[in-house]
């Protein structure tokens, strides 16, 4: 059974900072791409970074919205994923949810996600 365990998330006032995780199971997680995507209320979806499967590659990708302030990073040895956050604003404020990207896949950024979490509310207050 896949799991993605989505930890980290709270309260926090803007300027400052979090550190979400994401322990996975289950799955070939040396083989995927792993992201973060986030969803604010009233608002679709959307991408907010990537990390390549093969570690030394040090590929990532940001939206331009998270840019400077985030910082995605993965532990290959662990099954985890994590998400330093800086800087936060308050349209920072969803819920932030780990995926895990089709296996092996040559696409990058990655087009195409297998499995979400359960997500982790980040409330940023002005």
């Amino acid at each position: 059974q896949v799991q993605l365990v989505e930890s980290g998330g709270g309260f926090v006032q803007a300027g400052g900072s979090l550190r979400l995780s994401c322990a996975a199971s289950g799955l070939t997680f040396n083989s995927r791409a792993m992201a973060w995507f986030r969803e604010a209320p009233g608002k679709e979806r959307e991408f907010v970074a990537a990390i390549h499967w093969i570690a030394i590659l040090r590929n990532t990708n940001y939206a331009d919205s998270v840019k400077g302030r985030f910082t995605i990073s993965r532990d290959n040895a662990k099954n985890t994923v994590s998400l330093q956050m800086n800087s936060l604003k308050p349209e920072d404020t969803a819920v932030y949810y780990c995926v895990a990207a089709r296996s092996r896949s040559a696409s990058w950024p990655p087009e195409e996600y297998d499995y979400w979490g359960q997500g982790t509310q980040v409330t940023v207050s002005s």
